[in-house]
């Protein structure tokens, strides 16, 4: 069985983290396949090699002079190599590099993705494994989306008999060679192709934290770890703005149930969390909290509404003509509010309040902002009646409104709408009595 390992940039920063790597891959002679994101950052007030190749490419399209930056970008490859003492000639491909950006201006996609493949070709020498480039094996179509069928086949063929190899993530190539890049976080969706492509017996994903938090560390004081939890709540927490894996990731794999290891490289025999289709029972009531501000809610009112056929459909093609993606619609008899990012509509919301009441010949529409949409996930919240009541009443305790809730039909997470300025605070107070209070009784 192999195991598809994916390194984030954390993990690559420095010689020190590349040794890690290696003691993480010989631990388990499973680990055979091994995807890489560029160097990233070595303390807080360092710059991701990623960053500094996006600024390259500027300075070079804008005739700015580079040549400090050039050099910071090369000393932080040739670190690497000279302290782990490795016989990859670099240097000739750093120089073929700088050949071309003299000559003419490669494309960003090219040049940024030059990251990921050196460091890749650090990775295979340190690990002694072969080095597949993910051009010619990560397809992409006419379109920009990926193709797996190719991809498979292009990698199964490329593939060595001892499955040791190391491939960069983030980019891959159209049918003529074109580099492409993958979103940021690419790496991530790297490696999910690859496991998927593979039929891997699991695909770990290798970061700064030991696992998934149930709640963002950044308003809640150590949140626990989530031990293991479904592709649905991963989708449904990240959606709303949970951040340790790219929401593209699981796609490839899931139909798979390929199971997704998130852990920790400096942690290894950490638990970290396991990512499957299903889990029996959860001692949480919950799962996890995510959640994200400036949301407009657009609330539509006319008599009779609910008797009017077609009311609906034609208020959702207003919506849809103006390319704005809606993330909820609670309705009543007479009114129906239309829940949206503000940003989808910083550019055309008046107009499209116009367009709502001349083409619905409506009696009255309503624009609230600055609304924080908070979703609360958990496969056992069907099990748990009053759980809405106990929220009302948490919130209602510390007098912070709420301007909405809703519950999906799957019933696996329950979202509710607060002020932006509520956000916080009512994120701690949701932490507090679903999680913390629950844990310690």
């Amino acid at each position: 069985m192999s195991i598809v390992s994916k390194f984030g940039g954390s993990s690559l920063s420095s010689e020190i983290q590349f040794k890690k790597v290696k003691k993480i891959i010989k631990e388990n002679p499973e680990r055979c396949i091994v995807v890489v994101s560029a160097l990233g950052k070595r303390a807080n007030e360092d710059n991701k090699v990623t960053d500094l190749l996006y600024l390259l490419h500027a300075h070079i399209k804008h005739g700015v002079a580079y040549d400090s930056l050039w050099e910071t970008i090369k000393q932080r490859f040739l670190n690497v190599k000279q302290e782990l003492n490795l016989a990859y000639n670099i240097n000739q491909e750093l120089s073929l590099l700088k050949d071309q950006l003299t000559s003419s201006v490669p494309t960003v996609d090219y040049l940024v993705s030059r990251g990921e493949y050196l460091t890749a070709k650090l990775m295979s020498e340190y690990l002694d494994f072969d080095f597949i480039d993910a051009k010619d094996v990560i397809i992409f179509q006419p379109n920009g989306k990926i193709d797996l069928d190719k991809s498979r086949k292009q990698l199964l063929q490329i593939l060595p008999k001892d499955l040791k190899v190391v491939i960069p993530g983030f980019y891959g190539a159209y049918l003529d060679g074109k580099i492409k890049l993958l979103d940021r976080g690419g790496s991530d969706i790297t490696g999910s192709i690859v496991a998927s492509c593979l039929g891997a017996s699991k695909y770990e994903n290798w970061t700064d934290v030991s696992g998934v938090l149930m709640a963002d560390p950044r308003i809640i004081k150590n949140p626990a770890t989530i031990p293991n939890l479904t592709y649905e709540e991963l989708t449904e927490l990240a959606y709303m703005g949970a951040s340790v894996l790219h929401e593209e990731t699981i796609h490839p794999i899931r139909d798979l149930n390929i199971p997704v290891h998130i852990k920790n490289t400096n942690q290894p025999h950490a638990d970290g969390t396991l990512i499957c289709n299903q889990f029996e029972g959860n001692k949480n009531m919950i799962t996890g909290i995510s959640g994200k501000k400036d949301f407009i809610s657009i609330t539509i009112y006319k008599n009779h509404m609910s008797s009017e056929v077609g009311f609906l459909h034609r208020t959702l093609e207003i919506f849809n003509r103006y390319d704005i993606n809606i993330e909820h619609l609670p309705t009543g008899i007479d009114h129906v509010g239309v829940i949206v990012s503000a940003q989808c509509v910083d550019t055309c919301l008046y107009d499209l309040i116009e367009s709502l009441k001349v083409e619905l010949n409506i009696d009255e529409v309503t624009v609230k902002k600055e609304i924080a949409l908070i979703t609360i996930v958990g496969r056992e919240i069907i099990k748990n009646p009053g759980l809405s009541g106990v929220i009302f009443q948490a919130l209602g305790e510390k007098h912070i409104n709420v301007l909405l809730i809703a519950q999906s039909p799957r019933e696996l997470n329950i979202v509710i709408g607060v002020q932006n300025s509520d956000y916080i605070p009512a994120t701690q107070i949701l932490y507090e009595k679903l999680v913390h209070e629950k844990t310690n009784h």
